[in-house]
């Protein structure tokens, strides 16, 4: 991806240097993939009064600003570690990211007569304050409507590489433009629609169901980003595209649940299947038209 010697937003808080602190606020729950890794273990720990002496001690630790999950998982690690100069060119890379994502949304909201909003974006490392709670490296990167900010920690990327095969600065690129999707959704008021359809729905499944759309209208939207970006700024290098599919088709859920129970579970989906994700950005970064983003919601 082409993105050295361009501007990068001024829309950044850049946190990396003293995240780790609990920081006060409620906990937010560990990532899907976090959750489908440790059920095996939860399940075995339920069966005896031992280990469920366990999980109130990790309980305990966890929601006091410990986070045992992190040995477990080996996310939200210690930064003593990083190369401060790679650290460094990553945050620039993704702020850049963030200022063609305002420029390709401002012209997309200008045509329609509205005007766009720019949301925040927090870089961290280890964990932070959000407006939706506390903010962990387990979360992954997230909106949160609350305060319009997109919080990732850059650590994610080193995971989206190693344990997802998704390496790459577009990947990076897709991830970033997902989350601004959300806030594009927020905008329009999808989520708040959501929400309360959420409330009436039948069960976890059916909230399940709409929280799929949500997700892949948010993959068509990124997709529809890339394809004016390419068109305004000559971003798309040989393989970008590919890097994309790969990140999207890496973190699927079924893809996901595979991986960490050797089973999908269909009615658990919360983001889609590896081929609905590939399927509504390539839509997107097809037509580059937001009317072709219709998820059903």
């Amino acid at each position: 991806m082409r993105w050295e010697d361009r501007d990068q937003s001024d829309n950044v808080e850049d946190r990396r240097g003293n995240s780790g602190s609990s920081g006060g606020g409620g906990r937010g729950m560990p990532s899907m993939s976090t959750m489908m890794f440790l059920w095996p273990i939860v399940q075995r720990l339920l069966k005896t009064k031992f280990g469920w002496a366990i999980i109130a001690v990790g309980a305990v630790a966890y929601f006091s600003g410990f986070n045992p999950l992190g040995s477990i998982t080996g996310a939200g690690g210690a930064t003593s570690h990083i190369d401060k100069k790679a650290d460094d060119k990553q945050a620039r890379f993704i702020s850049t990211v963030l200022h063609d994502t305002e420029e390709v949304w401002k012209e997309i909201f200008t045509k329609h007569g509205a005007k766009y909003r720019e949301p925040m974006m927090v870089l961290y490392r280890g964990s932070t304050r959000s407006g939706c709670g506390h903010a962990s490296a387990q979360m992954g990167p997230f909106y949160c409507p609350a305060d319009q900010k997109v919080y990732l920690d850059l650590s994610f990327f080193d995971e989206l590489a190693k344990q997802h095969n998704a390496s790459g600065d577009f990947a990076q690129a897709y991830v970033l433009a997902h989350e601004i999707g959300h806030h594009i959704q927020n905008m329009e008021g999808t989520l708040t629609k959501v929400q309360k359809m959420k409330q009436q729905a039948r069960g976890q499944k059916g909230a399940n169901q709409l929280q799929v759309k949500v997700e892949l209208q948010a993959d068509c939207y990124a997709g529809v980003w890339a394809h004016h970006a390419h068109k305004r700024f000559n971003i798309l290098e040989q393989g970008d595209i590919e890097e994309a599919l790969q990140a999207a088709s890496s973190i699927g859920d079924d893809t996901l649940q595979k991986q960490a129970q050797g089973y999908v579970v269909p009615d658990a989906f919360t983001h889609g299947s590896s081929a609905q994700r590939v399927e509504w950005f390539k839509k997107g970064i097809k037509s580059g038209e937001i009317s072709t983003c219709n998820t059903g919601i």
